[in-house]
């Protein structure tokens, strides 16, 4: 099993959560979106949509995060001898989509600085220019993203955007808050991959430095916070990346990366 994803990608941690949660093998490779890697052709030829994380099990590729995390736990039902009724339930599945509905793209790129982001989406456009040079097959699905990267400078550019965005976003930690002032974690009393899922974004937030307005206002959020980041699986995908001092460096190391290949001009 092999999977294609990377540390800055939310729904990449989500699966690799599920994978860690679930004790499953996988061989990991990196694509960094911020450097473009995802649109390298060889990766480029298998998800047009250039989205992470891919998910390939021999001849079978899935893309969703949800129908991932699904596959995942049939695995493990299949190797342990159970049945479906091990698989989550539907109060989870609910969990999962609610979760997954909110699209964190405008809320974060909105809280980036500007000057980093436009750096970023100038090295990406001359990045697809160069595949598009390379690769005349494929000329035309680089074209759509080229298109769409234009697209969502421009709805940057518009606050009700972004409004929606952080009202999505508030609307979902208001109904966890409200689930946790019931139950230990999102679902119920036991964990399960509703948490695998709203781990991220939590995580999102403290990256942001944004946690004093969406999180420490909300204590069930907040005391929940505190328990699940303390799980191996959080240590492992998230916080050896993003804890502390460590986001620093992360960050730092692809910043350079981009600056450094723009001077060049190798893409």
């Amino acid at each position: 099993m092999q999977l294609y994803h990377h540390p800055y990608s939310l729904d990449s941690q989500k699966v690799r959560l599920a994978l860690e949660e679930e004790g499953i093998d996988y061989t990991s490779y990196h694509v960094n979106p911020i450097t473009g890697k995802n649109m390298d052709a060889s990766f480029f030829r298998t998800n047009p949509t250039a989205k992470l994380p891919v998910f390939q099990n021999g001849a079978h590729v899935i893309f969703d995060t949800i129908e991932i995390i699904r596959y995942i736990e049939r695995i493990v039902a299949v190797s342990s001898g159970s049945d479906d009724t091990c698989l989550s339930g539907p109060r989870v599945l609910e969990w999962m989509q609610k979760v997954q509905e909110w699209n964190p793209k405008y809320f974060t790129l909105a809280h980036v600085p500007k000057k980093h982001r436009l750096s970023v989406t100038k090295f990406i456009r001359r990045v697809l220019i160069a595949r598009m040079a390379e690769c005349p097959d494929l000329a035309s699905a680089y074209h759509r993203k080229l298109r769409d990267l234009y697209e969502t400078e421009e709805k940057l550019k518009n606050p009700d955007i972004i409004r929606r965005s952080e009202e999505g976003l508030v609307s979902l930690l208001n109904d966890v808050e409200s689930s946790l002032a019931e139950t230990k974690y999102l679902a119920g009393e036991v964990f399960t991959m509703a948490d695998v899922m709203i781990m991220p974004v939590l995580a999102r937030i403290f990256l942001l430095n944004l946690e004093e307005e969406f999180i420490y206002t909300r204590p069930n959020i907040c005391q929940y916070w505190d328990v699940v980041r303390h799980r191996p699986s959080y240590k492992k995908v998230i916080g050896k990346y993003f804890d502390g001092w460590r986001k620093h460096e992360t960050l730092i190391k692809t910043w350079c990366f981009v600056q450094i290949r723009s001077l060049l001009r190798k893409y």
